[in-house]
């Protein structure tokens, strides 16, 4: 389950904020009462935090969606019995791609990965691109590329699920929590953000040489 939120307050919890968003955009309700049985959401963990160019701090969460119930012993398939309803101005399109995937450099017969090495943190960062295919409702078949950011954390999440490192070159550690912290200290990344905050490469190597 994948959603890119904003808490609405300083209180509320990155788990609250994603449950909230996911209910706000794709119709998944906000707890687990409100889920139809045998459906209930599990959290497993919070990743470390992310930095985007907007001075944007992201906190990924990871939440296993069960479609069992060992009490009742009823199952179902999520994408049959629990229909998303989207919220067409903030949500495209839903779909679904196996984790295991994010650390294949092929699946399939059809392109799935892309991947080249960029400049950011000031230093060379790996952009991955995945390419998700599934049929429509009509008979075309649609494809959705999963890039920047989203891409590296789903890279990330498998990597510690599946205790695997991809088949591609990526970079090696968790997060930005190193870089997130440097540049606080230079009084960046304030809770209330300007529309013209950005991260510039003089302000992340001013960042880099703080010790």
């Amino acid at each position: 389950m994948n959603t890119k939120c904003r808490a609405d307050s300083e209180e509320e919890t990155a788990f609250q904020t994603a449950r909230r968003e996911a209910s706000e955009e794709i119709g998944l309700p906000d707890t687990n009462a409100n889920l139809p049985p045998p459906f209930r959401v599990e959290h497993l963990c919070e990743l470390p935090a992310n930095l985007a160019k907007t001075e944007l701090v992201v906190r990924p969460c990871v939440a296993l969606l069960h479609g069992y119930d060992p009490r009742t012993g009823l199952t179902a398939d999520p994408e049959v019995s629990l229909i998303p309803t989207l919220d067409a101005r903030e949500v495209a399109a839903v779909f679904t791609a196996p984790l295991l995937g994010f650390l294949k450099s092929r699946l399939g017969q059809d392109e799935w990965y892309r991947g080249s090495w960029s400049l950011w943190h000031n230093e060379n960062w790996k952009m991955h691109q995945f390419f998700v295919r599934q049929n429509s409702n009509t008979s075309a078949t649609e494809v959705y590329r999963i890039f920047g950011m989203t891409a590296r954390i789903l890279v990330d999440a498998a990597r510690l699920g599946y205790a695997q490192e991809p088949e591609f070159e990526h970079n090696s550690h968790f997060g930005d929590e190193e870089m997130i912290a440097k540049l606080r200290r230079l009084g960046r990344l304030s809770a209330v953000r300007k529309p013209s905050d950005q991260l510039t490469r003089q302000t992340m190597e001013k960042a880099a040489k703080l010790s």
